[in-house]
C-alpha cells in the first residue's frame, strides 16, 4: 500500500506531483493526480480503448464532488484555471491511499467520506465507490452531488465549447446514456437511487499545467450533461459505474470483490519474497492489453500505444519472469502475423491504420524475445509450428535487402539507414531534424544481429536443418570476425556507437552494453571489463544509464521546455532506467555472480522510494541527466518495469532457468 496523509495533500506542488493509474487490459485506462486535480490532457476516469487497444477516448474526464451537510456546501474537487485553483477540495482531504487502487478520504463536519476508483478488466468501464465512513455529529441532511464532466475525444486532443454537441439525456432503468457525437460510442451511467438533474452547461477554461510545461495545447473546455444528488443519511454509500456498455449498478460490488482478488493474486505470484520484486510484479499487469484474439504490450502511458521494439524488449520481464508463457506465446503468435518484408513493425498507429515499419532493432529483439521464452519453457514445439518459418523468412530478407536500406554488407554486419529516417531506439525526430540518426552499423544493432543468428543457430540444430544450421553458423562467424576488427576502440577502451565506412562514432553512450549483455557476446572478457567501466564512469546513475556522456559537448542534462526541446534532450543525456536491465545483467556476467549480486541489489534498490515520487507504483520512461534525476516522459513505461523485475529476480536471486548460461561467448 502506498499513502499520502495531510501534509502532502495540502502541498499543491506534491500533491500535483503524484499521479495514480488505473488500467483495463484493452489499452484504457484511468488516471489523475492524488488530489483529483487533472493536470493533463491524458487524464480523465474513463479513457476508452474503441479499437483495442488503441482508438482510445477520453470519455469522461472527471467527476465533480460536492458534500451537502444541513444546506451547507462543501465542494470536494480542485480544477486549475487561469491564475487560480478552483475549488480546493484538498482542503478537505485527509489522506490518499493506493490500496490496492486509487482510494480519497475526506472528513468534514466530522463526517469522514471515502472515495474509491477502479477499472474493470477487459471492459471499458471505470466503478467510483463513495462511502460514508463514520460521522462524529449529528445531522439531519447529509447529500452527496456528483456532477459529470465529459470531453468526448481523442486523448491527444483538448476539446472546446461547440454547437454540434448533443445534450440530451436519457433516463431508464437506474442508467443515465448520453451520446453527445455520433461517430463515437454512447457513455452509460449506471448508479444507486438518486435524483437527476439534466440541466447541463459547459465549464470553461480548464488549464493542463504539464502540457503548458511541455509546450503543447493545454486549455480545455467539458460539458457537463446532469447531475446527480445521493442521499447519505438514507443510504450511507453511493456508486457510479460509467461505460461504453449498459451496466447494472448492482453489479458494482461484485466487479470490486473480482478486482481485488485479481490484484491480490497477482501480487502473491511474484516468484521470489522481495519487495521491489513484488512492486514490479503488479506494476507489469498494467502493460498486457488485448489485440485481436491474442495479447500485447502498451509501451507507455498515457500516450503510447503498442510498439514491436518496446514489446520485444519488455516481453520476458512482463510474461516469463512473472511465470506467464502463455501471454508470452500470444504476443510472439500476434505480431509474427504483422511480419512483412522481413521486418516486424515499429507501431500500430492510435486510429488502427496500417502498422509502421520504420524501425532496423524491433526485428532483431524479437529474436531476443524468442530465444527467452525458449530459456523459461523449452518449447521448441510452438516456435517450431509458428515462429521458425517467420525467423528464416526474416533472416532471407535481411540478406535480400529490405526498407531503409537495411541490409547485410560484405562484412557481414548489419548496415541501416538512409536520410531523414531514424530507424534504431534512439528515435527522436523534429520535423526534418534527426537527432541521433545513426546510419551505417550501429553498436547494439551487431550485436542484435549476431545474438539472432545465434539463436537462428541453435533452432536449426534442434529442428534438424542441418543446411540452415550450417549458413548460421557461418554468418555469425564472420559477424564476430568484422565486429571485433572494426568496433574496438583502443584509445577510450570501450565500442564504438556506429561505424559508416571509414567513419567512426566515439560517442560514449549505453548502446555498446548489449554487445556484453546479451546471451550470445561478440567480445572477450578482458573488454567487456572494459566496457562496463568505461559505461560506470559515464553514464552509470541511481535511475538507470545516461545516453551521452556528460563530457561531451551535445550533452543536455535536463529534458524540459517544449517539443524541440525534449525530443533534442531525449538521447543526448537522459537517463533511461529500462537500460539498467542489461547493464546488471552484463555486470554479473562478467563480474561474477557473488559481486554481480551485491551490485545488483544496490543499483536495483534505489527504484523502490520511485515508486511514490510520479506515478505510484509504476516506473517513469526517463529520468533528467543531472541530479536530482528528476522524473519525466511517460509516467509509466514497460520496459522500465520490465527490466527491472527481470534483472532483479534474475540477477539478484539467481532463479533463472540453467539454461541462461547457454551460447555466451565471452
Amino acid at each position: 500500500m502506498i499513502q499520502f496523509k495531510h501534509d502532502t495533500i495540502k502541498d499543491l506542488a506534491a500533491a500535483t506531483a503524484r499521479e495514480w493509474l488505473e488500467t483495463n487490459g484493452l489499452g484504457g485506462f484511468s488516471s489523475s493526480t492524488i488530489i483529483g486535480l487533472n493536470t493533463r490532457r491524458y487524464h480523465g476516469l474513463l479513457t476508452a480503448a474503441t479499437k483495442p487497444p488503441v482508438g482510445r477516448i477520453v470519455m469522461l474526464s472527471k467527476l465533480e464532488d460536492t458534500l451537502v451537510i444541513d444546506g451547507r456546501r462543501y465542494e470536494l474537487s480542485a480544477n486549475q484555471y487561469p491564475g487560480a485553483v478552483h475549488p480546493t477540495g484538498f482542503q478537505y482531504q485527509t489522506g490518499f491511499r493506493l490500496d490496492p487502487f486509487p482510494v480519497f478520504t475526506y472528513e468534514v463536519e466530522g463526517l469522514l467520506l471515502e472515495k474509491s476508483v477502479f477499472m474493470v478488466q477487459g471492459q471499458n468501464r471505470t466503478v467510483v465507490h463513495y462511502e460514508l465512513r463514520s460521522t462524529n455529529a449529528e445531522h439531519e441532511s447529509i447529500k452527496l452531488e456528483v456532477r459529470p464532466l465529459i470531453a468526448f475525444r481523442d486523448y491527444h486532443s483538448t476539446t472546446h465549447e461547440n454547437s454540434a454537441l448533443n445534450p440530451k439525456v436519457d433516463t431508464e432503468d437506474g442508467i443515465t446514456t448520453i451520446n453527445p457525437y455520433g461517430d463515437l460510442p454512447a457513455l452509460h451511467f449506471a448508479h444507486d437511487v438518486c435524483d437527476i438533474d439534466t440541466n447541463g452547461f459547459w465549464y470553461r477554461n480548464f488549464q493542463y499545467q504539464v502540457e503548458q510545461e511541455r509546450g503543447l495545447d493545454f486549455a480545455e473546455d467539458l460539458f457537463s450533461p446532469f447531475s446527480i444528488t445521493f442521499d447519505l443519511v438514507r443510504y450511507s454509500r453511493a456508486r457510479i459505474i460509467a461505460a461504453t456498455e449498459r451496466s447494472d449498478i448492482r453489479t458494482a460490488d461484485h466487479y470490486r470483490e473480482v478486482e481485488m482478488k485479481r490484484r491480490k493474486a497477482i501480487a502473491a505470484a511474484a516468484t521470489v519474497e522481495n519487495d521491489l520484486v513484488r512492486s514490479l510484479n503488479v506494476a507489469a499487469d498494467q502493460f498486457i492489453a488485448a489485440r485481436a484474439a491474442g495479447k500485447t504490450i502498451i509501451a507507455g502511458y498515457h500516450w503510447f500505444s503498442d510498439w514491436g521494439r518496446d514489446t520485444m524488449i519488455a516481453l520476458p520481464g512482463l510474461t516469463l519472469v512473472n511465470g506467464h508463457p502463455d501471454t508470452a506465446r500470444s504476443i510472439l503468435a500476434e505480431f509474427a502475423r504483422h511480419v512483412d518484408q522481413g521486418m516486424l513493425p515499429n507501431r500500430f498507429p492510435d486510429a488502427g491504420e496500417t502498422p509502421e515499419y520504420n524501425t532496423v532493432d524491433a526485428t532483431l529483439w524479437f529474436f531476443e524475445a524468442v530465444r527467452a521464452l525458449l530459456q523459461y519453457t523449452n518449447d521448441y514445439e510452438f516456435v517450431r509450428e509458428n515462429l521458425y518459418g517467420v525467423l528464416v523468412e526474416i533472416i532471407a530478407w535481411h540478406l535480400k535487402g529490405t526498407r531503409y536500406n537495411i541490409h547485410v554488407d560484405t562484412d557481414g554486419l548489419l548496415f541501416s539507414g538512409e536520410p531523414g529516417a531514424q530507424l534504431t531506439w534512439m528515435d527522436a525526430k523534429v520535423g526534418d531534424w534527426v537527432v541521433t540518426p545513426r546510419h551505417g552499423k550501429p553498436v547494439e544493432i551487431q550485436a542484435l544481429w549476431y545474438n539472432a543468428l545465434r539463436v537462428m543457430e541453435q533452432l536449426a540444430e534442434n529442428f534438424g536443418a542441418k543446411a540452415d544450421h550450417k549458413q548460421y553458423k557461418a554468418m555469425a562467424d564472420r559477424t564476430r570476425k568484422s565486429f571485433n576488427e572494426l568496433f574496438w576502440n583502443e584509445a577510450a577502451g570501450c565500442l564504438y556507437d556506429v561505424v559508416n565506412g571509414d567513419d567512426r562514432d566515439a560517442s560514449i553512450r549505453p548502446n555498446q552494453t548489449f554487445a556484453v549483455s546479451l546471451a550470445n557476446s561478440m567480445v572477450s572478457k578482458q573488454r567487456a571489463k572494459s566496457i562496463l567501466r568505461v559505461v560506470e564512469h559515464n553514464l552509470l546513475t541511481p535511475r538507470g544509464l545516461r545516453t551521452l556522456s556528460p563530457n561531451d559537448p551535445r550533452y543536455i542534462g535536463r529534458y524540459e521546455g517544449d517539443s524541440r526541446s525534449r525530443d533534442g534532450a531525449y538521447h543526448q543525456g537522459t537517463v533511461w532506467p529500462w537500460l539498467m536491465g542489461p547493464y546488471i545483467t552484463a555486470y554479473v556476467k562478467v563480474f561474477g555472480e557473488k559481486v554481480g549480486r551485491q551490485v545488483a541489489e544496490e543499483w536495483l534498490g534505489n527504484f523502490q522510494e520511485h515508486f511514490n515520487e510520479a506515478c505510484l507504483g509504476q516506473v517513469s520512461e526517463i529520468f533528467d541527466a543531472d541530479a536530482p534525476h528528476t522524473p519525466r516522459g511517460c509516467v509509466a513505461q514497460a520496459w522500465s518495469v520490465a527490466e527491472l523485475l527481470r534483472a532483479t529476480v534474475e540477477a539478484v536471486y539467481e532463479t533463472t532457468p540453467a539454461t541462461r548460461t547457454a551460447g555466451l561467448a565471452i
